[in-house]
């Protein structure tokens, strides 16, 4: 949900200018997600949002031009760094990567929030990601070889 609702406020930002955090609260609501403030500072914060100024003195909040935080591009790096191997049975994804870098990576896949996963939980150098079902795992599989290339 934290991946969509991310999406969303990017999207409004592009298509109105909000200045403060209660306005993008009820933008977000009108779109049909039900947040908070508490929920909508945590997001700005996570998304590295600034204000900028607009003419009539006021500030809005945007994207950085250059977006510091991309968690698939992040997973991408990070997976060219630390990835071991993978495998699959069922509805179970195990993900082998370099020592100590489990949790980081793990991290990572809980951000992103991809259909068909429910969660990881994440050890040392392994990582076990659970899917909803035997399709979503083969998915998972997939899209991790395509961002290894």
């Amino acid at each position: 949900m934290k991946g969509k609702r991310q999406l969303k406020i990017k999207e409004i930002l592009n298509a109105m200018e909000i200045e403060t955090q209660e306005d993008l609260v009820d933008a977000l609501r009108e779109a049909g997600f039900n947040v908070t403030q508490a929920t909508v500072s945590r997001d700005i914060k996570e998304m590295h949002l600034i204000k900028t100024p607009l003419a009539d003195g006021h500030y809005k909040y945007a994207v950085p031009t250059e977006q510091r935080f991309n968690p698939e591009q992040r997973l991408k790096r990070a997976l060219m760094d630390q990835f071991v191997g993978i495998d699959y049975t069922e509805n179970l994804v195990v993900l082998k990567c370099t020592p100590g870098t489990a949790n980081g990576l793990g991290a990572l896949l809980d951000v992103l929030e991809w259909d068909g996963m429910m969660g990881t939980i994440c050890g040392d150098d392994t990582i076990l990601v659970i899917c909803r079902t035997k399709e979503s795992s083969e998915e998972f599989v997939n899209e991790i070889m395509s961002l290894l290339g």
